[in-house]
C-alpha cells in the first residue's frame, strides 16, 4: 500500500466560506464554502437545452450524466436576484456577482437504465451550450468521470501533459491529489482555491487566474487520463512503480491508412479534457490545472474545439462537422445503460481491477482539406458519406434514424450506399460489433503558409478496448473520404471511474 501524501488533508471535509460580508473595493470573490460531503453525489445535474442541427433554436430537454446519480439544482428569477446555489451547496460566482437569474421549469423523471441513469430536466438559463445552460453544474464525484456520457458540451480545451523526469511516486499523488481539488471546485462554479483571484495578499500572485469570474459554472466537466508513458517511460524505465499495472491493451495505436503523424501533437503522460458551454470556462480549467503542474507536469500538446460534432444524449440534435452533414447519427447515447456497459465501460473481468467502471480514450486530430471538399459536386460528397447532406438520411431511404441497409441497390444494380462510403465501412455490421462512444469537436486553428485553413475534426471517443477502435479504423483505410482527410495527431488514454469524496482521481492505481 503506498504511503498517501497529506493523509490528513485527503479525506478531509473540505470547506470554503462564503460570506455577505463587505470587502474592499474591487474585491469580488468573498470567502466561499463548499461542504464536500456525502449529499454531493445526491447534488445538481443540470437540464440539457439542445441545439437544432438544422434551426437556430434551443429547447430545454430532458437530460442527464449518467456519471453522477443527482437530481438538477437551477437559479430562479425574482424581484431581487438570487446567488446560484452549486451543488457543492457554495454559491457560483455568478451568484456572487448577482447577475441574471434564470426561470425555473418543473422536472421530469425517466426511466433508469442499468448504469443507474435517471434522467431530469429543469430550465436553466437559455443559451447556446446543449449540456444544461449557462448556470448549470454538474456534479464532479459519481460512480464515472463527468464529461463521457454527460450531454456533450459545445466548447473543448483537451491538454495532455509529460511528468518531470525529478517526479517521484509521491509527488504524482500529490499532483492528482491536487488537480482532484482544483477540479471539484472549479466544475461548481468557483474559484480554484479560497483566495482565488483577488481575495489574497497584495503581495503575492493570485491562486487563480481571475478570467473566468462572473461566469457560472457553463456546464464544466473535467476529465482525467494516463497515457502509457506514465506506467513506463521512453527508456522503459518504472518511474513510479506501475508498469505491472498498466492495462495491456494501453499501447501506442499501429499506423493507419492516411497517417501523417506529427510527434509534437501525438502521445502524452497524462491529459484533461475539460468540456463547456462558455470557451473562457474551458480555457480557464486548463489554465489553472496546468499552473498547480508547474515543475510537476509540463503542457506537451493542447486542442481547442468548438461546435460539438457528437450527440450523447437522445434528447441532443445531431451536430454538424465542417464537412457541412449531419455527424453521429449512430452514436451510443446515455441513455442505453446496457450498450455503455458492453461498449464504454471497463469490466471488472476486464483487467486491470483498478480500471474497472473507467474507459479507453482515443483522441485523433483529423485535419480536414477543406478547399479540395468544397469543389466536390453535392452528389458525389453525399455518396461518399453516404447520407443526404440535408436530412442525414441514409442513401437507401428513409430518415436520419432510419437504419441503413446496405443491400439495397437502384435500377442499374449499383448498391445505393457505395461500397466505399464512410456510413458503410464504420458501421457495427463492418467491424465485427464493434461500437464505440463518440464525443468529438470542430476546429480551426488559423491558416497555413499557402492560406489553407487548418482546421477539421479533433475525434475523441470511449471503448471498452481499443481494439474497438482499432477494428473500425482499420476498416476505415477503403473509406473514399481519405482522400479529404489527414491524421496529424493520435494519443490514447486510460481513463480510470469517477471518483469518490476524500478520494483522488485514480486512487485506485497507486493502492
Amino acid at each position: 500500500m503506498a504511503t498517501q501524501p497529506n493523509a490528513g488533508r485527503v479525506g478531509a471535509q473540505r470547506r470554503i466560506e462564503t460570506s455577505a460580508d463587505a470587502q474592499p473595493a474591487g474585491r469580488v470573490g468573498a470567502q466561499r464554502r463548499i461542504e464536500t460531503s456525502t449529499d454531493l453525489d445526491t447534488g445538481s445535474t443540470p437540464s440539457a437545452p439542445t441545439r437544432s442541427a438544422e434551426a437556430g433554436s434551443t429547447p430545454s430537454a430532458p437530460t442527464r450524466s449518467a456519471e453522477a446519480g443527482s437530481t438538477p439544482s437551477s437559479p430562479t428569477r425574482s424581484a431581487e436576484p438570487v446567488p446560484a446555489r452549486s451543488a457543492a451547496g457554495g454559491v457560483s460566482r455568478r451568484g456572487l456577482l448577482g447577475l441574471l437569474g434564470a426561470g425555473a421549469a418543473g422536472a421530469a423523471v425517466g426511466a433508469a437504465s442499468a448504469t443507474g441513469i435517471t434522467m431530469a430536466a429543469t430550465s436553466a438559463m437559455a443559451g447556446t451550450g446543449s449540456g444544461g445552460g449557462a448556470a448549470s453544474a454538474y456534479p464532479f464525484f459519481g460512480a464515472h468521470q463527468a464529461g463521457i456520457v454527460t450531454p456533450a458540451q459545445d466548447r473543448l480545451h483537451f491538454a495532455a501533459f509529460d511528468v518531470a523526469s525529478t517526479l517521484d511516486r509521491t509527488g504524482l499523488i500529490e499532483l492528482l491529489t491536487e488537480w482532484t481539488d482544483a477540479a471539484a471546485r472549479l466544475t461548481q462554479g468557483l474559484e480554484v482555491e479560497e483566495g482565488g483571484a483577488v481575495g489574497g495578499s497584495d503581495y503575492a500572485p493570485p491562486a487563480d487566474t481571475g478570467e473566468a469570474l462572473g461566469l457560472p459554472a457553463s456546464g464544466l466537466t473535467i476529465t482525467f487520463g494516463f497515457g502509457p508513458g506514465l506506467f513506463t517511460d521512453a527508456s522503459g524505465a518504472d518511474r513510479f512503480g506501475l508498469a505491472a499495472r498498466r492495462p495491456a491493451a494501453l499501447e501506442s495505436l499501429p499506423r493507419f491508412q492516411g497517417d501523417a503523424l506529427q510527434p509534437e501533437r501525438s502521445g502524452g503522460d497524462l491529459c484533461i479534457q475539460a468540456c463547456a458551454d462558455d470557451p473562457q470556462v474551458a480555457v480557464h480549467a486548463i489554465r489553472n490545472l496546468s499552473r498547480i503542474a508547474f515543475g510537476r507536469a509540463t503542457l506537451r500538446w493542447s486542442q481547442l474545439g468548438f461546435g460539438r460534432t457528437s450527440s450523447t444524449s437522445t434528447a441532443q440534435a445531431t451536430p454538424r462537422n465542417l464537412f457541412g452533414f449531419k455527424d453521429g447519427t449512430a452514436n451510443l447515447k446515455a441513455e442505453d445503460g446496457s450498450a455503455l456497459d458492453d461498449h464504454v465501460w471497463v469490466q471488472s473481468a476486464d483487467g486491470p481491477a483498478w480500471l474497472a467502471g473507467g474507459s479507453f480514450l482515443v483522441a485523433r486530430r483529423i485535419r480536414m482539406i477543406i478547399e479540395n471538399w468544397d469543389r466536390v459536386q453535392l452528389g458525389e460528397q453525399e455518396q461518399l458519406v453516404g447520407r443526404s447532406k440535408g436530412e442525414g438520411a441514409p442513401l437507401s431511404g428513409g430518415t436520419e434514424f432510419t437504419e441503413p441497409d446496405f443491400e439495397a441497390t437502384g435500377a442499374t444494380g449499383t448498391p445505393l450506399i457505395d461500397t466505399k462510403a464512410h456510413v458503410r465501412l464504420a458501421h457495427h455490421s463492418s467491424n465485427g460489433g464493434a461500437r464505440m462512444l463518440r464525443r468529438g469537436y470542430n476546429f480551426v486553428d488559423g491558416n497555413d503558409e499557402l492560406g489553407r485553413l487548418d482546421a477539421g475534426l479533433f475525434f475523441l471517443s470511449y471503448q471498452r478496448s481499443p481494439e474497438q477502435f482499432i477494428a473500425v479504423q482499420r476498416s476505415l483505410a477503403a473509406d473514399g473520404l481519405n482522400e479529404y482527410l489527414k491524421h496529424v495527431g493520435s494519443a490514447i488514454f486510460a481513463v480510470p471511474a469517477g471518483v469518490r469524496e476524500g478520494e483522488y482521481v485514480g486512487q485506485a492505481l497507486f493502492a
